[in-house]
């Protein structure tokens, strides 16, 4: 049986046609996906640099109730993302100084916190250790008369070296330092208690010497 050359040829082209109207589907196949991943990873970029801007700005603003640590959770993994974006980078810049501050703030708070409550604590302390002594001058301020107020002077005189232990009174603390009235002596100080009739300075501390008695007293307006 003979071929038919024309219909060899016709079929041999269909053939050819084919083949290159796959490949061509293939080709343009596979630019679409790349074009549509590119545009993914543009769009998922523009969104990251749009919710950045949006925290940072929050952050600056006191738009948040984030705690410092979430805060520089939050800046980490922006700056994770590595966005090119100019208004970002200087965002961040801003957001990296604001944390800084208040970092540096909270950690002066909790300093003033620790120093007070061991001030808080000392105070306890020291209002046990000289409550003799305090309850000394209430009774020599609130003496009915002269003779007995008289009296309860030489009875807390009896706690001390000499009359003449120097007194000091703390009218204010700044800084660590205390500014102090005039001095005085304990005898006094005791006569000024009679005649004021009150009592308006408690003790801050006292030095004692080897046998027990008082030989400074220092002094805090209450």
């Amino acid at each position: 049986m003979k071929h038919n050359p024309v219909s060899n040829g016709f079929a041999r082209m269909m053939l050819l046609m084919l083949l290159f109207a796959v490949t061509m589907g293939s080709t343009t196949s596979c630019k679409s996906k790349k074009r549509l991943a590119r545009e993914q990873a543009a769009k998922e970029y523009a969104m990251k640099v749009e919710q950045a801007k949006k925290d940072l700005n929050a952050i600056l603003n006191n738009e948040t109730n984030w705690t410092l640590d979430q805060k520089q959770q939050r800046l980490d993994t922006i700056k994770s993302w590595q966005l090119e974006d100019e208004e970002v980078k200087r965002l961040i810049s801003l957001v990296e100084k604001k944390i800084d501050a208040e970092r540096q703030e909270s950690l002066r708070k909790a300093e003033e916190e620790r120093l007070r409550k061991e001030e808080e604590e000392r105070r306890k302390q020291t209002t046990g250790k000289y409550t003799v002594l305090e309850n000394h001058f209430m009774s020599i301020a609130g003496a009915p008369s002269i003779p007995l107020a008289n009296e309860r002077i030489a009875q807390a005189l009896q706690m001390f070296a000499s009359p003449d232990v120097p007194v000091l009174i703390i009218i204010s603390q700044t800084g660590g330092f205390n500014d102090y009235d005039r001095p005085t002596t304990i005898r006094r100080y005791l006569d000024w208690l009679k005649d004021q009739k009150l009592s308006p300075n408690r003790v801050e501390q006292a030095k004692y010497d080897n046998n027990g008695k008082i030989t400074e007293l220092e002094l805090i307006k209450r």
